[in-house]
């Protein structure tokens, strides 16, 4: 049965290499030449990058062959894989639908284009032979301007059926310069009813405590802990839950090693603040959700105890999840009947 959560995975950064070759090779003729050989796209497409500016520039690789037409060829794969190899009860995937529309489109064709992204994604991710509760989590993006960011608030608010909540994303050292727009977006937010999380304590320049009240859960946040302990009192507080990405801070050049993350537990485990192990992007990292879970046990960053909990804290912050148990306790009470 399927036992774990990913609450912070990206549609972009979710198709893993095989997928994204194969489709190179049988659908663009341009990118199957650029990368002819899979061994060597494998490696350029999951080696790690000196920023997070640099990172992120992957995405829009993935983002430029995601489109209404293709998305069914990816979701489908990325279920299947999530469901059989991952044991996935529950998925978030999180994207800027915007970034799916065609760019021959002005502006605002591309925002009324952003309702059939999100339909397409909402209705491909139910695959009746691989169940598992999904739900999206919408995008805006620190380059893009006030009234699409806008656009994407409405349009949360306008499709609860396949939309649980909004993030801000885009690279956080980017956010300073209009943070009184994310301010005012997260309000607006709130007041719709809408759930909020947001890449926010990601990287030492991503640390914007103005932006922390407007959020129920942080997009990582481990600067908060590793810099900012003092926060944890109110991260805590507020009940507010870290969605922590292992792989993502080797691969970003944020963390230089693994154990570093130590810190990050033991100070939230002491604080009473909740952690979600999460994949974050399991295709650029080629790495899926249980292998996080190992990793970080068999380098001694958490114990047995620890995973537990995150994995329960996981169900417990998921802004989807239609039970009131993780679902580890509901196969118990059936076969204990």
């Amino acid at each position: 049965m399927a036992l774990y959560a990913d609450l912070h995975r990206h549609l972009g950064g979710s198709v893993v290499p095989r997928v994204l070759w194969r489709y190179f090779q049988r659908r663009d003729l341009e990118l199957s030449e650029r990368f002819p050989d899979y061994a060597e796209f494998e490696e350029f497409y999951t080696r790690s990058r000196n920023t997070l500016d640099e990172y992120l520039e992957l995405h829009t690789l993935v983002e430029s062959v995601q489109s209404a037409e293709t998305l069914p060829y990816f979701i489908y794969r990325l279920i299947r894989g999530a469901y059989i190899f991952e044991n996935l009860a529950y998925l978030e995937l999180r994207y800027t639908p915007y970034l799916r529309t065609s760019e021959a489109l002005s502006q605002t064709q591309r925002i009324d284009e952003m309702a059939k992204i999100v339909e397409i994604v909402g209705k491909t991710s139910r695959v009746p032979e691989y169940p598992m509760v999904t739900s999206q989590i919408l995008c805006t993006h620190s380059r893009l301007p006030y009234a699409v960011n806008r656009a994407i608030v409405d349009l949360a608010a306008q499709m609860p059926e396949y939309v649980c909540a909004i993030d801000v994303a885009g690279g956080d050292s980017h956010y300073a310069e209009r943070l009184d727009e994310f301010i005012q977006l997260y309000e607006y937010a709130r007041s719709r009813g809408i759930k909020t999380t947001g890449h926010l304590y990601e990287t030492p320049d991503g640390c914007y405590p103005e932006l922390l009240p407007y959020l129920m859960r942080i997009g990582h946040g481990i600067q908060i802990p590793l810099r900012y302990p003092h926060l944890l009192k109110d991260v805590a507080a507020r009940n507010q839950c870290l969605e922590v990405c292992p792989t993502t801070y080797l691969k970003t050049g944020t963390l230089d090693d693994l154990h570093h993350l130590k810190t990050v537990f033991d100070r939230c485990f002491d604080a009473g603040v909740d952690i979600a192990i999460c994949t974050d992007n399991a295709g650029l990292h080629n790495v899926r959700l249980p292998f996080e879970y190992e990793n970080l046990l068999t380098q001694d960053v958490i114990d047995f105890r620890q995973l537990q909990a995150c994995q329960e804290a996981a169900f417990r912050h998921a802004f989807a999840w239609p039970h009131d148990q993780p679902p580890a306790s509901l196969l118990t009470e059936a076969l204990t009947r």
